[in-house]
């Protein structure tokens, strides 16, 4: 087995996969904000934002507050278990897939607790279940059945790690937050074809990207004929159109 990971490793290796996924990411981000629009709104419902209030954004999109005048700070390439802010500095929290990657996660969720305002809310989206998610999880399929892979340890940090219902909830009670809610929400990926969708998968999915790295040129080959056929099997009119699941989780820090 390899080395357990001290946390600050785990978030310098996450820090080195965002940067090589980064350009990848701005290339699909307005693909991605028009595909992901119904999260921008969920993610604030709890928060009615009106002009002039401080929102914290620690999630991977940041097109939604300029779209309803808020004020955004961004996480200042900090550590979310270690936020560079006063206490009470925000009237609100986002994050878009971002916890379930923390090495800490109950951590980050004092961290956030203690720079909410009195009343303040945050929001997060984080992944639900694998198997209501096959754009992600038929990847990981393919290269399984191509190379052997370790079994994943569900409480390491990953894209599912906070799927199962009342996980993220739970931690945020223990933070002190108070009204807590936990809902999944369905909606869908759509691409033009699966060559889209590929392309779009080895740009963005860094633990994707880390796995075919170690392939041969043969076996990426079979890995990509793999992937390509099974994305066939959500074929609907001249579309690739995958259904995703998504947990919604908010808390409010009370006065």
């Amino acid at each position: 087995m390899p080395p357990q990971q001290t946390a600050q490793q785990v978030i310098e290796g996450q820090r080195q996969d965002w940067n090589r996924v980064a350009p990848g990411w701005e290339k699909w981000d307005r693909f991605f904000d028009e595909q992901m629009a119904f999260l921008n709104h969920r993610l604030v419902a709890d928060a009615r934002l009106r002009a002039g209030m401080k929102i914290l954004d620690l999630g991977s999109g940041t097109g939604y507050p300029a779209l309803l005048g808020a004020q955004t700070v961004g996480p200042s390439g900090g550590d979310v278990t270690s936020l560079p802010f006063e206490s009470h500095s925000f009237d609100a929290i986002t994050s878009r897939f971002c916890l379930m990657f923390l090495p800490e996660i109950p951590k980050a969720a004092a961290e956030i607790a203690r720079v909410l305002k009195p009343g303040g809310w945050v929001a997060a989206a984080v992944w639900s279940a694998p198997e209501k998610n096959p754009s992600i999880g038929l990847s990981m399929e393919a290269i399984k059945q191509v190379v052997e892979l370790p079994t994943p340890d569900p409480t390491a940090p990953g894209i599912f790690r906070l799927a199962k219902p009342g996980d993220l909830a739970g931690m945020m009670q223990q933070a002190g937050l108070v009204d807590g809610t936990d809902q999944e929400f369905l909606a869908e990926w759509s691409y033009a074809s699966v060559e889209e969708y590929y392309t779009s998968l080895m740009e963005i999915a860094a633990p994707v990207q880390n796995l075919m790295a170690k392939l041969s040129d043969g076996q990426k080959q079979e890995v990509k004929q793999r992937i390509t056929q099974a994305a066939l099997n959500y074929r609907r009119a001249d579309r690739i159109t995958f259904p995703i699941a998504v947990r919604m989780v908010a808390g409010r820090k009370p006065f």
